[in-house]
């Protein structure tokens, strides 16, 4: 599966996607997340989050583990002017890194995108690799009118 050029711009253009996951028996979850892209693959980093109960995994990750099947939305909105409206939704099966040079890889791809990633041990946490299948997008993508 490949993304178009007009996709792929507007992936890359975003900040922020949304992640919906669900359990196995399809409760589903939805997860605003910082995301980098490489060919077909979304990388997402678990980062340090001081309120979450270090005992038990985030939400997004045990669902991960009892159903693989995911869906990553980015989207655009402007409140003022509804021609401008946008979404892509990339569905997919994702994977969940624990190590490897894969993992590391993603790190740094995070990094680089997000510097606010720098200053936290990320790489000591996992990382979602979702592996993508299908797009489909809605309205005009074109990063010009970003």
């Amino acid at each position: 599966m490949k993304l178009t050029n007009a996709q792929r711009q507007f992936l890359d253009a975003q900040r922020v996607g949304h992640l919906a996951t669900a359990d196995a028996g399809g409760v589903p979850h939805v997860t605003p997340v910082c995301y980098a892209s490489v060919g077909t693959n979304i990388y997402i980093t678990i980062d340090e989050k001081p309120k979450r109960r270090q005992t038990m995994p985030l939400k997004r990750l045990r669902n991960i583990a009892e159903n693989r099947t995911v869906r990553f939305v980015v989207d655009r909105y402007d409140d003022q002017d509804w021609s401008r409206l946008c979404w892509l939704m990339l569905r997919g099966q994702a994977d969940i890194l624990p190590s490897g040079d894969e993992h590391d890889e993603a790190q740094r791809l995070l990094r680089a995108r997000y510097p606010q990633l720098r200053e936290m041990a990320i790489e000591r946490h996992p990382v979602i690799a979702i592996r993508v299948e299908h797009a489909t997008s809605w309205g005009s993508l074109e990063t010009s009118r970003l």
